[in-house]
């Protein structure tokens, strides 16, 4: 037996000996709960105050001094040095949502926090954590099915995209971008709608580049009906633009064929090295002569070829691109039409891909080129090209698009939606606590602590955005219930309005469902955590 001994008493009772015992660290009962719930606390502390349309960002620096400013909540507790197992299941919850949905990733680690907080003055009270638990359950399912009845149905059309871009806004609001956020929302609509299947309600992000350049502004960036790859012509003196082009699409190296054996090749005269290099060069030449016949005017190529080729390309007047990576090149194909060729001897004019144009842009100052392929066969495969003034600006403006295009594409998937601001948590709060009141079980106040962790979300609002957290809370409920209307929240950007529906601040149902349930669900785990064992330090 590993980690342990088995012995006997005078009675012949067996019981087992651990070893290492002083060295290990427990702890259990209500000092382990509380334990977790501190951890879990701190974790959803860091974050709170990133929510919002006026949350601040948080800066991290990786161990090697790479920097990263954000407010993303995925990305910051992707980037924190987290030990506590506890505060480890809180960055996993932010990235579960960051996966199915997309945003809200912040949002689902202050409601979570929240739930814990108000569960450990229940377990200070003496209420079995199993009691919270069920408790929890049974309002997560009450606030879940009140959200289903405060939805409204959005409509997704091809024709109509204005109310998918003020959605966009919405989730570009609290980002660095957000100056240029129309801009930044326009081209995540028309990216989703570009490769969107609107009958299958289907969104294929394959068909979806995202492509980042420092230098120039945020309102330089723009989205490309084509690919955009980081390469230029292999030679300098091939044409920088073409037109109707025909792509040969290659993943065969450019270089004559070697025998798959070990092989010894000795050269000792110059005769031989005439014939080697006569050789090489009608084997070139072969090659260069298959890719013209077909009718290709472009070779885009997956591995590199040498300066004798490239010369001999540019003799023979065929523009090539080369070492253009694997996803790219299946990218260029989807795009193109065309198919991805192993043999020289399999190339034909029907496995061509084709475009309207093929051309090379500069940056500035810099000798930093990339290549442009626009007008393609298959319209469906889009580029998004960002510039910024570094590369801290690009990669946030890279997560903010992604951010927004998940949320279109939730609302391709489900168009159904409900309103922001905190307006659905106040609204979901005040239908928990009439349903608590129905409950005869010591569940009641489990629910009643759920209610109360809801509207955590709606005061960190407040508090972010410069308003007094309780009387601005306390007023917006109060109107809510007097005018039975659930749109009424946080007018974060004092624009003197409550209501939400006015102010255009929209959040899919699916992402807010999913924001409740999985919180629930990691609160359940945890709350039933009650004992922890640990290798401690050795003396």
């Amino acid at each position: 037996m590993q980690g342990g001994q088995l012995a006997f008493d005078e009675y012949g009772q067996p019981f087992i000996i651990l070893k290492d015992q002083s060295t290990k660290s427990r702890l259990s009962g209500l000092e382990a709960q509380k334990s977790h719930i501190l951890a879990a606390r701190s974790v959803a502390q860091c974050l709170k105050s990133s929510l919002g349309p006026k949350g601040l960002d948080k800066i991290m620096v990786s161990p090697d001094g790479e920097i990263t400013v954000t407010n993303d909540g995925a990305t910051i507790l992707d980037k924190m040095d987290v030990e506590h197992q506890i505060a480890k299941l809180m960055v996993q919850l932010s990235k579960s949502q960051d996966d199915e949905i997309g945003d809200g990733t912040t949002g689902v680690v202050v409601l979570a926090g929240a739930l814990l907080e108000q569960a450990e003055v229940l377990l200070e009270r003496g209420i079995h954590p199993i009691r919270i638990a069920d408790g929890y359950e049974n309002a997560a399912r009450v606030a879940v099915d009140h959200l289903d009845k405060i939805a409204e149905t959005f409509p997704v059309d091809k024709t109509n995209t204005e109310p998918l871009i003020k959605t966009a806004m919405t989730t570009l609001g609290s980002k660095i971008v957000n100056r240029c956020g129309r801009k930044f929302a326009e081209m995540a609509v028309d990216a989703i709608l570009s490769v969107a299947d609107l009958e299958r309600k289907d969104v294929s992000f394959d068909l979806i580049k995202i492509e980042c350049k420092t230098g120039g502004n945020l309102e330089d960036s723009q989205l490309v009906k084509g690919v955009i790859i980081d390469k230029t012509m292999s030679h300098s003196q091939m044409p920088k633009e073409l037109k109707d082009v025909k792509l040969a699409i290659l993943t065969c190296a450019f270089e004559p064929p070697k025998p798959k054996t070990k092989h010894n090749l000795n050269v000792e005269s110059v005769e031989d090295y005439e014939k080697l290099h006569a050789y090489e060069q009608e084997c070139f030449i072969k090659m260069i002569n298959q890719i013209k016949e077909s009718g290709a005017t472009l070779a885009i190529c997956q591995w590199g070829f040498d300066d004798e080729a490239n010369h001999l390309c540019l003799q023979n007047e065929l523009p090539a691109v080369r070492w253009v990576g694997g996803p790219e090149i299946e990218l260029i194909a989807i795009a193109t039409g065309g198919r991805i060729v192993p043999r020289f001897s399999e190339l034909t004019s029907e496995k061509l891909g084709s475009a309207g144009s093929v051309r090379e842009i500069g940056f500035g100052t810099t000798k930093d080129r990339m290549l442009v392929i626009e007008d393609c066969k298959n319209t469906r495969a889009v580029t998004l090209f960002l510039r910024g003034s570094n590369q801290m600006i690009v990669q946030e403006a890279k997560r903010s698009i992604w951010d927004a295009m998940c949320v279109i594409r939730n609302l391709v998937r489900d168009n159904r939606i409900v309103y922001g601001g905190g307006s659905n948590e106040i609204a979901c709060a005040i239908a928990v606590n009439d349903q608590a009141d129905k409950i005869p079980t010591i569940e009641q106040y489990a629910m009643r602590a759920f209610a109360d962790a809801l509207e955590s979300v709606p005061m960190a609002l407040a508090e972010n955005s410069g308003l007094h957290p309780f009387s601005t809370l306390a007023d917006v409920k109060s109107r809510q219930i007097k005018e039975n209307n659930p749109r009424l929240g946080i007018d974060c950007m004092d624009k003197g309005t409550s209501d939400m529906k006015e102010q255009h601040v929209i959040e899919t149902l699916i992402g807010k469902k999913q924001q409740i349930m999985l919180a629930t669900q990691l609160v359940r785990m945890i709350l039933k955590i009650d004992d922890v064992r640990s290798p401690g330090e050795s003396e």
